[in-house]
């Protein structure tokens, strides 16, 4: 079969691109060997995202008697919610269904891999095609220690996503974005958790200022955290690492390993086509094209930035390439949550990262406790810190505490149109809101 566009992998980045380059006249074929959605929809994102939505109905039941509600007794069903998650994904799977049952998409269902440079095997067809997007995501890291391969004890996010039953403890290695949220999760649904991290700080994206912090207002929640600890072996119910120099065994039900990810290109025959990769994921230039023509890589798979809203951003960015298309996408800035309790979000540079840089900058803080409506929300944690460069222009927000992410969104789309901190400073925020924790600080930096 000819067609104009290939794309391997339905994920995010995948079937955006599908539909954005069918509306604009291509004829796509699609190739997916599994659940159509990818990892986000089926075993990242979402299913997290329901379950933290759980916990933190659990979190605020637990602080009704502050709002005047007592005497409230409640049981939690961890298989109801498990069905509730099933039902939410399940929605947005048939959605992405229709969606590619779209006029000029064709969906294969198949294992795909490569014959040339310009022709992919799937289902038992050959399709070809001028231009081909590789978008087939990653998978769970696993670390080379001893115990690794115990399936009983050591789990993955996939095995957490899909488990019927809750471990009583649960030992965490990793505080990532994944550790991190899962800790939280886990935490409110009534489980021990300990998280075991090999770095001094958790969340490396975030300015380490606000990871800190907002690791300290987990902790409270009756999370233990062990930084700067490598894990040595797994079994017989422990994890064993070393915290500076000082061997350290804690006892648990099960493992979750939330290392990150890697990039998923086992089965592509990427040999085939010449494409050039590593462990890191395969190369691709700044337009996400790989070493040979007409063949690109999106999202987690070229390991640039594993977030969901990145890889639709690229497969929309080659996709108006192929076009001919001169748009205003900004790979530079991508802002990224963390949907832990109370949640966090950053955009841009960090005062670390300036540091390491050496370049210039201001910064500007607000605390939630001296916000009006986070003190009517009950929801006093968190900060925002914002970050501007010798000219006054906007170049980071960091963030965390309640509806952190919208906060650092604004600022985000301010980043993309750089705007300086006396131009938002200037721009009207509604009374109350969160939001006028991002012009105070802003107004802050304007004064610098």
């Amino acid at each position: 079969m000819n067609t104009d566009l290939i794309i391997i992998g339905s994920g995010p980045g995948g079937y955006r691109a599908a539909e954005h380059a069918a509306r604009n006249g291509l004829q796509v074929a699609i190739i997916e060997r599994a659940e159509v959605g990818g990892t986000c929809l089926n075993r990242g994102c979402i299913p997290t995202k329901a379950y933290a939505r759980n916990a933190e109905i659990m979190d605020i039941m637990a602080d009704a008697e502050a709002f005047g509600l007592g005497c409230l007794n409640y049981s939690f069903d961890f298989a109801k919610a498990a069905e509730r998650k099933d039902g939410v994904v399940g929605t947005l799977r048939s959605g992405v269904e229709t969606l590619l049952s779209a006029p000029g998409i064709t969906l294969v269902r198949g294992e795909a891999a490569f014959k040339d440079a310009h022709t992919v095997t799937a289902g038992g067809e050959d399709y070809t095609a001028p231009n081909i997007i590789i978008a087939t995501g990653s998978v769970p890291k696993m670390l080379p220690i001893e115990g690794i391969d115990d399936a009983s004890m050591v789990w993955t996010s996939d095995r957490m996503l899909a488990a019927t039953e809750l471990p009583r403890r649960v030992c965490i290695v990793g505080a990532g974005v994944i550790g991190m949220e899962f800790a939280c999760i886990l935490n409110s649904f009534g489980c021990e958790v300990t998280v075991v991290e090999f770095l001094k700080e958790c969340l490396p994206a975030l300015d380490s200022d606000v990871a800190k912090r907002l690791r300290k207002a987990i902790e409270k929640r009756g999370v233990a955290f062990f930084m700067q600890s490598a894990v040595q072996a797994v079994g017989d119910g422990t994890v064993t690492f070393d915290r500076k120099g000082k061997q350290t065994t804690v006892e648990t039900d099960c493992v979750l390993m939330a290392v990150g990810r890697t990039p998923a290109t086992a089965g592509l025959n990427l040999e085939a086509a010449g494409v050039e990769y590593g462990p890191k994921g395969i190369i691709t230039d700044d337009n996400l094209l790989t070493n040979v023509p007409g063949i690109y890589a999106i999202g987690d798979v070229n390991g640039r930035q594993m977030l969901a809203h990145a890889a639709t951003m690229q497969g929309l960015k080659v996709v108006d390439s192929i076009l001919g298309r001169t748009e205003g996408i900004r790979l530079d800035v991508m802002p990224a949550a963390i949907f832990t309790h109370p949640e966090a979000a950053c955009v841009g540079l960090s005062e670390d990262a300036c540091k390491a840089l050496g370049t210039a900058c201001r910064t500007a803080k607000a605390n939630y406790r001296s916000n009006g409506k986070a003190l009517a929300m009950g929801e006093t944690e968190g900060m925002v810190k914002m970050l501007a460069d010798e000219s006054g222009k906007i170049i980071g927000c960091h963030a965390y505490g309640a509806h952190s992410a919208d906060l650092v969104q604004e600022v985000s789309a301010l980043i993309c149109r750089d705007t300086t901190a006396a131009e938002l400073a200037a721009m009207t925020h509604i009374h109350p809101t969160l939001s006028e924790m991002v012009q105070e600080c802003a107004e802050q930096l304007a004064r610098a």
